[in-house]
């Protein structure tokens, strides 16, 4: 196996944390004495491995991993065993994805589609110049024309003549809980959805296919809300202060020793909003002359955080190997554009889950490319911890996998334990570091006790600290309803995308018309979805979004199955031809393996 550091330098961990980063820094250095180990492995917290007589040897559970120790068969590395115990945590299962294309004129008609929108669109803007359309969005006033203008007219050309067509299938209000089952305040629209007015009536009962509520735990249940009821009456509804302040409770303490017991990590900390765990953080952890490599379909906060960190951002293709592969080698072997030093910092960001595609990540490839060019790995599990593993644990448990294999494992409470807020987990050294250079941690408000009490009671059900297997069985129902989801759309003929165990199903429409047309004949059917179109998604694969949860009933499921596949003969969205995937070169990746 070649050296790890190539180039005009080699790099190597420095044993002592840079002083702008919770993650340990990249250091120019000539080549180690020859058969000397690079950094001190007692510090390196990114990476346990050490660079000696130009292999990388792996350790892990005080173990060598060779090649005799991993058997590859149909492409897929399989760990063996010696005496029953397995030796290390190895890619152990084969990776089950779709991303089926769509018939030749399917891709025509959306296109088209598109093409006729915007030629009415800009017919109507013509109207509206001639003032033989009455406009109604927000324009410049006269006196103000002589100045320069407050914004572009035509950045508003695709939500005044597209979106707001249908609009009415975004934002609807609702007024209950968001379980399995949720009511909806019925609105009206007198002026094409501009505006819009409430009627006074609820639709009860509506099936909710639309919320992240993976494990069920957005309940109203009297017994298992005692606990929250009884912390919102002991500290109250908010902390009033930041966590470096006067906002650091006992319950804050709680909740981030039993977060990170719950991954198997030295330490974690929690904050208020999952969104901003992602951007306050990574400004935190990287900085100038330091790399990022991010997925390309990587959420917006992950991208904000990537952009406000003031590092060099490159993309590699979505859960492409060989792409993100190729990005490695350029930055260690050029480095830095013009100084051409090395890099302080590579740090890969992906997802666990990817929302909008159904996707899990790669992680044991990525963590295998990882160690063999010494970057760091920041993991979104934002859709997975809670939602996969065989006990909830992410994607990490997913793949079998040691968590501090992974530097920065990142999450969100909104999801899969019914509350809000995120957490940054790993080790003790990368945390302190952030309760100190964290933004959330200075300036945001503290998470509320109530809020915390929440969080605790649903992780203690999963891990089975209640005294139950009400969590395990959770874990399990999500996975069968998310399976049996899957195999009857694929048996009805839609085009679906994603992993096999990924709860978050995307059913694709393509074409723009139909967009609005099944969300509302779905509502009709007293059927909540959400639908997703450009820009939030490639402009020819317009999409519905579902989302399993533990809490559907199988009645549930197959009432929402019935309405698909009625409504799918109707709309004509029964696309699927089981034709081979248009990205295959995403999937057929070469095997990595750890090599001594």
């Amino acid at each position: 196996m070649p050296s790890c550091a190539a180039g005009p330098s080699r790099r190597k961990l420095s044993p002592a944390a840079h002083p702008r980063s919770g993650l340990l820094d990249f250091e120019s250095a000539p080549d180690p004495p020859h058969g000397s180990a690079a950094g001190s492995p007692a510090k390196q917290m990114a990476n346990p491995n050490a660079l000696s007589n130009g292999h990388l040897h792996c350790r892990q559970n005080g173990h060598s991993l060779s090649k005799r120790d991993v058997r590859k068969k149909n492409g897929v590395v399989k760990e063996t065993k010696e005496n029953g115990v397995s030796n290390g945590s190895i890619y152990k299962r084969t990776f089950n994805e779709s991303f089926e294309q769509a018939p030749m004129y399917v891709s025509i008609l959306t296109y088209a589609g598109f093409v006729v929108a915007t030629s009415f669109g800009y017919l109507r803007d013509f109207l509206r110049a001639c003032g033989l359309q009455k406009t109604i969005v927000a324009v410049e006033r006269e006196e103000q024309k002589d100045f320069v203008p407050l914004y572009q007219d035509f950045e508003n050309f695709f939500t005044r003549n597209l979106y707001v067509r249908i609009r009415d299938n975004w934002n609807r209000p609702i007024c209950s809980v968001p379980g399995p089952k949720f009511d909806l305040m019925e609105r009206v629209s007198d002026d094409y959805n501009w505006t819009f007015r409430f009627t006074g009536k609820i639709m009860k009962n509506v099936i909710n296919m639309g919320s992240y509520n993976y494990l069920g735990f957005a309940e109203t249940d009297p017994s298992a809300l005692k606990t929250v009821g009884t912390m919102l009456h002991k500290y109250g509804t908010g902390v009033c202060s930041t966590r470096q302040e006067m906002g650091n409770l006992d319950k804050h303490v709680e909740l981030e020793n039993l977060v990170a017991e719950f991954l198997g990590v030295e330490a974690a900390m929690a904050f208020g909003m999952g969104f901003a765990t992602n951007s306050m953080n990574i400004p935190a952890l990287v900085g100038k002359g330091s790399l990022i490599l991010s997925d390309e379909l990587n959420h917006s906060s992950l991208v904000l955080g990537a952009r406000l960190s003031g590092a060099t951002i490159r993309v590699f293709r979505h859960n492409n190997i060989q792409s993100l592969e190729k990005l490695l080698k350029e930055a260690v072997i050029h480095g830095q554009p013009r100084s051409r030093r090395a890099w302080k910092k590579i740090l890969i960001l992906v997802e666990g889950i990817y929302s909008m595609e159904g996707s899990i990540v790669r992680l044991p490839e990525i963590i295998a490319l990882k160690r063999k060019y010494k970057a760091y790995v920041y993991l979104d599990e934002a859709h997975s911890i809670g939602a996969v593993g065989p006990t909830g644990r992410g994607v990490v448990e997913y793949f079998g996998m040691d968590p501090n294999d992974v530097d920065v494992l990142m999450g969100t409470f909104t999801k899969s334990f019914g509350a809000a807020g995120g957490y940054i987990a790993g080790k003790k050294e990368l945390v302190d570091y952030l309760r100190v250079h964290s933004h959330s941690a200075a300036y945001a408000s503290s998470m509320a006790a109530p809020v915390v009490e929440q969080i605790i009671r649903a992780m203690k059900c999963v891990m089975g600290l209640d005294g139950t297997t009400k969590g395990l069985q959770r874990v399990r129902a999500l996975a069968e309803n998310t399976r049996y989801f899957r195999r009857r759309l694929h048996k009805l003929g839609f085009i679906i995308y994603g992993n096999e165990d990924s709860p978050v199903v995307p059913l694709l429409l393509y074409i723009p018309g139909k967009i609005g047309a099944f969300a509302r004949r779905m509502l009709a059917r007293n059927i909540g979805v959400v639908v997703v179109g450009f820009p939030a998604t490639p402009i020819a694969e317009s999409r519905a979004r579902f989302c399993v949860s533990a809490a559907h009933t199988r009645e549930m499921l197959d009432a929402v199955l019935d309405a698909l596949d009625e409504l799918g003969d109707f709309l004509q969205l029964k696309y699927s031809q089981r034709s081979k995937s248009s990205r295959p070169e995403l999937y057929d990746e070469t095997c990595f393996e750890l090599e001594d």
